[in-house]
């Protein structure tokens, strides 16, 4: 058979990062072999349905480049894709275990469970509904058959369980533990359908990969438990041969190791633990989710896939594509993988540095805190070549161009795009303050001639004044408004530093202070040619006036 997965969450909430991992591992297991991914809503469980999860959940899939081959949006040959649309199938599948003597109807009051649990209690026993307790208690394996029809067509609550043989080793096969070895007297009796109709997970999920044809079941370590049951109900069933082959996957555990990354851990330690941003519909809070926090998608499933795998090497960055080729079951690991927030924004600094300038620079002139737009921007104008307009307050209008040279020269210096303006707002607003430190350091009584005779430097290279009666510059410069390159900044004034005998690293870092206001920020020289001669001058002479040292 052709490989056959499945991604099968429930709609109880948003996802987390660990329902991800799951999704995406099968996804990459299904391409590696040319199969087919399959995205099933397992809602059987009413009570705990929240609205607005299942569309969560396809959103946040897509927004990762996990794309379903079969579901609800897709339709398929399987279908219906979500649990509760196929309610209809279930019941006959219950009342073939109760025929065949795999299952048995159960009375027992909530109230008769709890009086059971507490007798227990008192004699300091744990309670579970298993091969030795269900002697005692009110099902039809205890009750005359007759008391059991009466009870069913008068419309007794009941539930159906199904029945574990008593003290059978169980023998299993994880294609990432190895052999499993259970004894059935260490099982309980679990509930397989219910009296409002509806199938428990257990006896939904069996018999939906049957119908669906899945080959291998790659699901969280939390299952690993119900894999005992799983396996004896494909017995049941008489399935045994076509019965996929099972993969249980580590957990990702908190940043401290202890424990497993909980849905409550994000706001807690700072962090998401979302894909994308969750409204609760129920209390109006908001959870983070790593696409609002920043995050490339690429790069939260780089991140995602090394939790609990690798390949054997150092290699760290992966396109989705060179996930598939690698991707393998029996390189995932079987103990818990630590999440390390660190590592996720270093795994973010990467992707920003892969990739183009352009690219970043139309997402942070579209990012919120942005305050900017490009050059020319009118009533009903059109945005520049690859770029749109955003909706952030204007300060400054720029050429496309320099914004993209700005990014290049930035954003080394970052990991989110959102962190960009701190480290290049200088190239569009003029400081207004400066660096104490820098100033008792470096600012000395001669720094102001120095600075004067640095702006005569740059006078031939300034805008020329317009004449009173003509259009037509006058008394132009050796070349006015020409361009400079870094390298002409660097020739001019390293030139004039060593033909004065300067003090080179104080007379940079002074032209640092009054271009950007601290000691950041790119090499002093780039950033003067994206300023150009004109703004340089002013910003000097600006400061010479402002600065009291």
């Amino acid at each position: 058979m052709s490989v056959r997965v499945r991604f099968a969450p429930s709609p109880t909430g948003p996802l987390h990062m660990g329902g991800v991992r799951t999704a995406l591992f099968n996804y990459l297991f299904a391409r590696k072999h040319d199969g087919v991914m399959i995205l099933r809503i397992e809602d059987t469980d009413q009570g705990r349905f929240v609205p607005g999860a299942e569309e969560y959940i396809m959103e946040s899939l897509e927004w990762c480049g996990i794309y379903i081959d079969e579901g609800i949006r897709e339709g398929g040959a399987y279908g219906p894709y979500r649990q509760s649309d196929r309610k209809h199938l279930y019941k006959q599948y219950a009342d073939e275990l109760l025929e065949n003597g795999w299952a048995y109807y159960a009375f027992d009051s909530a109230e008769d469970l709890e009086s059971m649990r507490k007798d227990f209690e008192s004699r300091k026993e744990t309670f579970s509904y298993d091969n030795q307790n269900r002697k005692i208690l009110r099902n039809s394996l205890t009750l005359p058959e007759n008391e059991v029809n009466r009870l069913l067509t008068s419309g007794e609550n009941y539930v159906i369980r199904f029945k574990m043989p008593e003290n059978e080793e169980i023998v299993m096969f994880d294609l990432i533990r190895g052999e499993v070895r259970v004894n059935t007297n260490t099982l309980d009796d679990k509930v397989l359908f219910k009296s409002d109709g509806m199938p428990t997970y257990h006896l939904a999920n069996v018999v939906d990969d049957h119908l669906m044809e899945i080959t291998h079941v790659i699901r969280g370590e939390e299952w690993l438990p119900s894999m005992p049951l799983h396996v004896m109900l494909y017995r049941a069933f008489g399935w045994t041969v076509t019965m996929p082959e099972f993969a249980h996957l580590p957990l990702i555990l908190k940043p401290s190791g202890n424990g497993k990354l909980s849905k409550r851990d994000g706001d807690k330690l700072g962090f998401p633990v979302f894909p994308i941003n969750w409204n609760n519909p129920e209390t109006g809070e908001v959870y983070s989710g790593y696409r609002e926090a920043g995050y490339f998608n690429d790069a939260f499933v780089n991140i995602l896939a090394l939790l609990g795998w690798n390949d054997g090497t150092d290699k760290e960055i992966y396109t989705m594509e060179e996930l598939v080729d690698a991707f393998s079951l029996e390189r995932v690991g079987t103990s818990g993988s630590r999440f390390d927030p660190d590592k996720a924004k270093w795994f973010n600094h990467q992707y920003m540095l892969m990739k183009s300038d352009e690219e970043i620079a139309e997402l942070f002139i579209n990012a919120e805190g942005t305050r900017l737009k490009a050059q020319g921007k009118a009533e009903g104008a059109e945005p520049a070549p690859g770029l749109t307009w955003g909706h952030k307050a204007q300060v400054m209008d720029m050429e496309w161009e320099k914004v993209v040279k700005i990014i290049s020269l930035v954003k080394e210096r970052a990991e989110f795009v959102k962190d960009l303006w701190s480290q290049a707002w200088f190239f569009f607003e003029a400081p207004v303050s400066y660096d104490e430190t820098t100033i008792k350091k470096r600012w000395t009584p001669e720094i102001p001639s120095i600075l004067e005779l640095i702006t005569s430097l740059l006078t031939p290279y300034l805008s020329p004044e317009p004449c009173v009666l003509s259009p037509e510059p006058c008394a132009p410069g050796s070349s006015p408004g020409q361009a400079l390159s870094p390298q002409d900044y660097e020739t001019l004034i390293k030139g004039h530093i060593a033909a004065n005998n300067l003090n080179m690293g104080q007379v940079m870092n002074i032209l640092r202070l009054c271009l950007v206001g601290s000691p950041m920020g790119p090499g002093v020289f780039d950033i003067m040619a994206l300023l150009g001669p004109d703004e340089v001058v002013a910003r000097i002479e600006r400061a010479v006036g402002a600065i009291v040292p």
